[in-house]
C-alpha cells in the first residue's frame, strides 16, 4: 500500500542524494513512512529530518530496515569455550539483557539498529506495541515499524541531539545514537549534502489517517 507522505516537499530525489547507495525503490517505499513517523514526536523540523536520514544511510545505507550480522564486536571467536551468535551481548547490563538467548534475539534491527531487551522493551512500549516487540523481535523489521522506532529513539534523546546538531558536533549527534563512532563518515556525508537542499521551515500536512495504524 502507499503511504501519502506528510512532508511531500521532501522528495525521494533530495533523498536520494543524500543517501547514494540506497535503491530507488527503497526510498520511494520507505521515505514516507520515516517522515511521518517523525511528524507525531514533533521531530518534523530540518535538523531532526537530517538527522534521521543521516542515521538510516549510517546504520542501514540500502534504506530498508535489516537484522544485524555477526561480527566481532557481538560475537566470540568460534575457538572460544562456549561460543555463539552474538554471546558478547547476552550479559550486557547497559542493554538489559539477562543473558541467553537474549543476545540475539535483541540484536540489532530496523533503521536504527535497536539492539538490548530494555530498548526493545521501552521504545515497543512507546509507539503502542505493548510487549510485543518482546514477544516478537522480528517486528522490528517491519518498514512501518521500524520507522516508528527510529523516531521513539530519537524522540527520547531529542534534548541532546538538538545541542550537539546546533554546536555542529556531528560526532557527538552520531555517538548519542551509535554509542560510538561506528558510520560517522557516512553519517556527515549525509547530513552535509542534505543542509542545502532542504528549506529551512519545512510544513506538513495534516495527516488524512491514511498512514498505517498504529498497532500494525
Amino acid at each position: 500500500m502507499n503511504v501519502i507522505s506528510l512532508i511531500p516537499d521532501l522528495t525521494a530525489e533530495i533523498a536520494a542524494r543524500m543517501l547514494p547507495e540506497a535503491p530507488r525503490a527503497n526510498i520511494e517505499s520507505n521515505l514516507p513512512l520515516v517522515l511521518n513517523a517523525l511528524v507525531e514526536p514533533h521531530l518534523a523540523d530540518k535538523p531532526m529530518i537530517l538527522m534521521a536520514l543521516a542515521t538510516i544511510r549510517a546504520e542501514t545505507a540500502a534504506f530498508a530496515p535489516l537484522s544485524e550480522g555477526r561480527s566481532r564486536y557481538n560475537t566470540s571467536p568460534q575457538t572460544s569455550p562456549g561460543s555463539h551468535p552474538f554471546d558478547l551481548y547476552d550479559y550486557r547490563a547497559d542493554l538489559g539483557n539477562l543473558g541467553p538467548p537474549d543476545g540475539e534475539r535483541f540484536k540489532g534491527r530496523g533503521f536504527i539498529q535497536l539492539t538490548g531487551r530494555a530498548n526493545y522493551a521501552v521504545h515497543g512500549a512507546a509507539i503502542g506495541l505493548g510487549s510485543r516487540l518482546i514477544d516478537d523481535p522480528d517486528l522490528a523489521c517491519d518498514p512501518e515499524i521500524a520507522a516508528r522506532l527510529l523516531a521513539s529513539f530519537l524522540k527520547a534523546h531529542e534534548e541532546k541531539i538538538r545541542s550537539a546538531l546546533a554546536a555542529d558536533d556531528l560526532s557527538e549527534a552520531r555517538r548519542l545514537v551509535n554509542g560510538g563512532s561506528h558510520g560517522l563518515q557516512a553519517f556527515e556525508a549525509a547530513y552535509k549534502a542534505g543542509w542545502p537542499l532542504i528549506a529551512d521551515e519545512i510544513a506538513a500536512i495534516p495527516n488524512p489517517q491514511s498512514a498505517t495504524p498504529r498497532d500494525a
